[in-house]
């Protein structure tokens, strides 16, 4: 009795260890990392995994893409393996928001989804890291850097911080740098390639006075636009028919 306890103990055991083809199935596909620890993510480019055929991984960390192996199992049971990273310098806040992402990587060993989010957690703990499936709009989750508006070129002043630009994000918000000021607010997407802005934009308040630019000018595209026109990596907002209220163009880091 006891020998054939044994061996049914030993077949549970490995049948645990035995990859579940419909979880994996279910996984697979980009997810954006939308918070860690408790904190939401606020980076530049998004932060996400790509769980790819053959237990294939890669995604961006924050900074640095990032390679590997997933392996999933019977229980919800998720583990990672042979993780490797570009070695490409990055901002503090990046480089730091990178080494949070691996460390999660190497310790979490459970997952759940419901609906489009899925939650990865150790055991039955509370989950460190929540991400959401990432639109497979080609406009989403793309740094669109600002390159006419109104029909004119535009360039960067001396002195400005950065270039222009915006980021739609797969939880229908969108980020972006006016110039001087930051922005966030929420946008939809429709069929027809048609779009809309929330006109409660939230801006911060910095004064800059030495940057020739019009911030509001650049704010107004939002609320007009209503349809865009995309091909290779060049967007328009448009409003109906008429010539475009700014151009821009995809800017991979």
């Amino acid at each position: 009795m006891n020998k054939i306890i044994g061996i049914m103990f030993a077949f549970f055991m490995v049948s645990c260890a035995v990859q579940n083809p419909f979880e994996t199935k279910a996984v697979q596909g980009k997810w954006e990392i939308v918070s860690l620890n408790g904190e939401k993510i606020n980076n530049t480019q998004p932060v996400y995994l790509d769980f790819g055929e053959n237990n294939m991984l890669s995604g961006n960390t924050g900074c640095n893409q990032v390679t590997g192996k997933y392996t999933v199992t019977l229980d919800k049971v998720i583990t990672f393996s042979q993780l490797g990273s570009t070695r490409m310098a990055c901002e503090p806040k990046q480089m730091a928001l990178e080494t949070q992402v691996l460390e999660m990587l190497d310790k979490v060993n459970n997952f759940n989804i419901t609906g489009d989010k899925i939650s990865l957690s150790i055991g039955l703990n509370a989950p460190i890291a929540e991400l959401r499936r990432m639109s497979d709009n080609e406009i989403v989750n793309k740094y669109w850097k600002l390159t006419e508006l109104d029909g004119k070129k535009v360039t960067m002043s001396e002195n400005q911080e950065k270039e222009q630009y915006f980021i739609l994000k797969s939880d229908n918000t969108i980020t972006g740098f006016a110039g001087c000021n930051t922005f966030n607010g929420k946008y939809t997407l429709k069929e027809g390639m048609r779009i809309s802005f929330d006109e409660n934009m939230a801006m911060t308040m910095k004064a800059c006075q030495d940057v020739d630019f019009n911030e509001s000018e650049f704010l107004q595209v939002f609320l007009k636009a209503d349809n865009y026109t995309i091909h290779d990596d060049k967007l328009s907002l448009n409003i109906g028919k008429r010539a475009p209220l700014a151009k821009f163009e995809a800017v991979y880091f």
